[in-house]
């Protein structure tokens, strides 16, 4: 099965247990459904679903009044950059609506356009910056596992998020993983692999780099834990941080093209913790050529983590 066949299935699931909700966004049940995102989804006595014009600003504003009346509402958004265009209701709408408890729920789903090859849209994959800029709770799902977990416990859940999936990851196999484990109050970090010698670390959508990473430092000899962090902002770091203290080698994936990142508060964190821990950072190099047309991949050296993880013993 492809990443995005999965997630459109379980938003389908997610939705279809509602009692009363609307769903809405552009081309949401006609045209392409958002390049299959929401494909299969329509109207019923219990879901609305309504396709709207290009007002991004106005659909945000449109979710926060709903929630506040007592109505759950999913945004499904065809670009993150788009919501660039609500970012005052973002941020003084929801610091306004948030100190009363929430009625129901009001999510944003948005694709992602890390795909590359897409100049300046392209460079806008810091999912994390929007969250980060009013204390949003946000999750970018990857895998078989954190899309369950997250449609299922997030999509309707009373307050007020955003869903990030990734353009790049549609057409490609779903990633799956045996025994995961799922941590934290919010249900936001997975360990997908169990090994003594290193943990890695996924933020953003990086999980697929994590995994093949681990696979080649495994035929080098090196077993590896492996664990996605889906939320977007610092949240139960403790099941990580527990693994570090065995292995005292982290390698943190970062994937986002932000300056800023999630993960450099969660090293902030394991140095406090664990200082005597080994910790190599994979990030993105940042540089003009990431606003023109290009692949835009983040390629990972296994030799080379290994030369550094030995050299470090």
């Amino acid at each position: 099965m492809k990443y995005i066949e999965h997630v459109n299935q379980c938003i389908r699931t997610a939705v279809a247990e509602q009692e009363k909700a609307v769903v809405f966004g552009q081309n949401v049940s006609a045209g392409s459904c958002l390049g299959g995102l929401t494909r299969g989804i329509q109207s019923t006595d219990a879901v609305h679903v309504i396709n709207t014009p290009n007002i991004e600003n106005s659909l945000v504003g449109c979710g926060y009044g709903m929630m506040i009346n007592g109505v759950s509402s999913v945004f499904f958004m065809k670009q993150q950059d788009f919501l660039l265009l609500g970012i005052d209701h973002l941020v003084n709408t929801y610091n306004f609506i948030r100190q009363s408890p929430a009625k129901a729920s009001f999510t944003v789903v948005t694709i992602i356009v890390d795909v590359g090859y897409q100049g300046m849209q392209s460079s806008l994959n810091n999912f994390g910056d929007f969250c980060s800029i009013a204390n949003i709770q946000g999750y970018a799902v990857t895998n078989k596992h954190d899309t369950e977990h997250i449609m299922q416990h997030h999509l309707f859940q009373n307050g007020f998020r955003i869903i990030g999936v990734s353009q790049r990851l549609f057409n490609e196999e779903l990633l799956e993983f045996d025994n995961p484990e799922v941590y934290g109050a919010d249900r936001s970090v997975f360990r997908l692999a169990r090994g003594g010698d290193a943990t890695i670390i996924c933020f953003n959508f990086s999980v697929p780099q994590g995994e093949q990473l681990r696979r080649d430092l495994q035929s080098l000899g090196i077993r590896c834990s492996l664990y996605g962090v889906a939320a977007t902002i610092p949240t139960d770091w403790d099941a990580i941080l527990a693994d570090i203290k065995t292995t005292k080698q982290a390698i943190v994936i970062e994937d986002s093209k932000s300056v800023h990142c999630c993960s450099h508060l969660f090293i902030c964190a394991l140095k406090r913790t664990i200082p005597v821990a080994t910790v190599i950072h994979l990030r993105r190099e940042l540089d003009d050529e990431h606003l023109r047309p290009s692949s835009h991949a983040f390629r990972i050296d296994a030799e080379s983590i290994r030369i550094q993880l030995q050299s470090s013993k």
